[in-house]
């Protein structure tokens, strides 16, 4: 649910260049089932962007009477197909529904053409008590809302489950939904396994190359849905869905991502606003430059604490030596020997600093419960075992690749959605210098390397396409109340982006959860679960200022 690798580590340093917003999930750290844990570790150029903009022309909803018969679709559920993979994870599909959704490609001229997007129900366990439906997505963007029912039905155990129908869709772009199409897996695994050059200059022209055959083997591909999959449409088709579903206000709850998604639909739709819960939040006033040197601050942060950690209270399975201030360091002085001289998996994928990186990255989205500890085992096979494979299956897991080398539509449809939803200037000479200050002083470790060039071109620059969307406050005046859930040591969306959510607002109130990892749904912390049940349920607000440790 992050984008194409463009620089060291690959994902955060040239984010701005690229465009993309490097989002994530809660739900399992992901979507589908976690890849087998790692054992115990041992001891010790394409054409010029067109000038034509993403349409943005504010719809009339349902009372358009062009889109009359989608708002007035009946969904045709059935039982879902057959699936080997939750099979195999012994997960049971059989009490959920299937369906699709008919939507407009382009909401200023319905009637041209449309798409169907994936759907997926989990009933309400108590039909008698049901409240309607609860809409979800996991984040990305481009991670799959079908994906997040089906392999994390268990999160909704309980009062969410006994009392509304938990809805999932695949957002148009993604998953089973018209998905961008640009590279085949062979390319994505060469993309993976590349190494980004040291040299400033050799990096800039890697970054470029990468980034224009990308682009043309995107427009080639999928030319014809790139303008139209951004967020604000994707909004448009969250209304039509609660319509059909039967629901008079929107229920929904919206993970890292999600919450701009979440936020966009409550700029649209106020009216129609029901309980949302926006968690693991992005602030929609942020520029991405700012976002992401945050984001690379906030995974240099999460290192460190998981560094400390190991040597502190795991000494004898953690790898990282004995002194916690220097724990981080010898960690990644391991992740950039890899540079030229790669560790070979045991399918021969060849694992150098980049791919690493992303492994160790993966882990730092979860919290020091669960993944800290498939952290602290897979560098130890690495640094001790000479055994590359876990800390691999984690970055796989990060790229949607699955077991069969086969990769999910998420990489495509983050990068695709992340030029709809902005295209950030080049910054001026003086913020980039002030952003590599920034970068160099309080992330060392994971920019390692980072020059003013790296940030030198405007994001998307070669996209096919150029947006009208800009970042800018989200009031949503006139909305229902909005709950928005922070956590204190998040490293994709820093703790600060949910505050300036919630006071962005015209009506909502932050929930913070102390602790690591991103978002807070599904972390299990007994406070958390309960706030969140009583708002949805109840309708009832968290105490303004309340924490949850």
């Amino acid at each position: 649910m992050r984008s194409l690798r463009a620089a060291r580590p690959r994902f955060l340093l040239t984010a701005f260049a690229a465009g993309t917003l490097l989002l994530g999930s809660a739900c399992n750290d992901g979507t589908k089932p976690a890849q087998d844990g790692a054992a115990a570790a041992p001891s010790a150029a394409p054409a010029t962007p067109t000038a034509t903009p993403t349409p943005t022309a504010k719809p009339t909803g349902a009372d358009d009477p062009a889109l009359k018969p989608f708002y007035g679709q009946q969904i045709a559920w059935a039982a879902c197909p057959a699936d080997p993979q939750a099979a195999r994870a012994k997960i049971d599909i059989s009490a959920m529904l299937c369906g699709r959704l008919h939507v407009p490609l382009d909401y200023t001229a319905p009637a041209a053409d449309a798409l169907d997007l994936a759907l997926i129900k989990l009933p309400a366990a108590r039909p008698d008590q049901r409240l309607g439906s609860l809409m979800v997505n996991p984040g990305g963007p481009g991670a799959s809302g079908v994906e997040m029912v089906k392999y994390g039905a268990t999160e909704y155990d309980g009062t969410l489950h006994d009392r509304f129908d938990v809805v999932g869709f695949d957002p148009r772009g993604t998953g089973e939904s018209s998905p961008v199409v640009c590279y085949d897996d062979k390319q994505h695994d060469e993309v993976n396994q590349r190494d980004t050059p040291l040299e400033p200059a050799a990096r800039t022209a890697d970054r470029v190359g990468n980034a224009t055959d990308h682009a043309a083997a995107c427009q080639a591909k999928s030319g014809r849905l790139l303008p139209f999959v951004g967020t604000r449409n994707t909004a448009r088709d969250l209304d039509v869905l609660r319509a059909a579903v039967g629901d008079r206000k929107l229920n929904y709850l919206g993970i890292s991502y999600g919450t701009y998604l979440g936020a966009l639909y409550a700029e649209e739709f106020p009216q129609n606003t029901g309980r949302l819960i926006l968690d693991g939040a992005v602030d929609p006033a942020q520029d991405r430059l700012d976002h992401g040197v945050d984001q690379q601050i906030g995974f240099e942060k999460s290192f460190e604490r998981f560094a400390a950690d190991c040597v502190k209270n795991h000494a004898a399975e953690c790898p990282l030596g004995k002194d916690p201030a220097k724990a981080a360091q010898k960690a990644a002085d391991f992740l950039d020997g890899l540079y030229g001289h790669p560790m070979t998996a045991s399918d021969g994928r060849k694992v150098g600093r980049d791919l690493a990186w992303t492994g160790v990255i993966s882990a730092l989205y979860g919290d020091e419960k669960t993944s800290w500890t498939y952290l602290r085992n897979a560098l130890g096979w690495a640094m001790v075992g000479h055994k590359v494979d876990p800390l691999l299956a984690s970055a796989d897991g990060y790229d949607g690749r699955d077991e069969k080398g086969h990769f999910s539509p998420m990489e495509e449809a983050n990068r695709a959605i992340s030029c709809a939803d902005a295209a950030p200037p080049a910054p001026t000479a003086e913020r980039a210098q002030q952003a590599v200050a920034r970068l160099l002083a309080e992330a060392p470790l994971v920019s390692k390397g980072v020059t003013v060039e790296d940030y030198s071109e405007a994001g998307c620059a070669r996209w096919p396409f150029r947006t009208t969307e800009r970042p800018h406050a989200v009031r949503a005046e006139g909305s229902a109340p909005i709950l928005v859930v922070g956590t204190t040591g998040d490293p994709a969306t820093p703790y600060a982006s949910a505050e300036a959510l919630a006071k962005g607002f015209a009506d909502a109130t932050l929930l913070t959860r102390v602790g690591e990892g991103h978002g807070a749904f599904g972390k299990g912390n007994g406070c958390v679960d309960a706030a969140l049940t009583a708002y949805l349920v109840e309708g009832t607000m968290p105490a303004p200022g309340t924490r949850c440790s």
